[in-house]
């Protein structure tokens, strides 16, 4: 089994363009969400628990 943590399958946003431009990576971890920028894989990565996503999706829709 993949290793989640080491190895997650990162998605990209069905909203990103084909142009290059702003976009974002989520993968599901235990517990957590990983977000990343897709046209830097190898750079930083911002770690939030689902709680926090959740309310930063929340707070986005409003």
């Amino acid at each position: 089994m993949e290793d989640l943590i080491t190895r997650p399958l990162w998605k990209k946003s069905s909203y990103s363009g084909s142009d290059g431009g702003h976009c974002v990576e989520l993968a599901r971890l235990t517990g957590a969400v990983g977000v990343r920028d897709s046209k830097d894989p190898h750079g930083p990565k911002l770690l939030v628990t689902r709680n926090e996503f959740a309310a930063l999706l929340t707070a986005l829709g409003r």
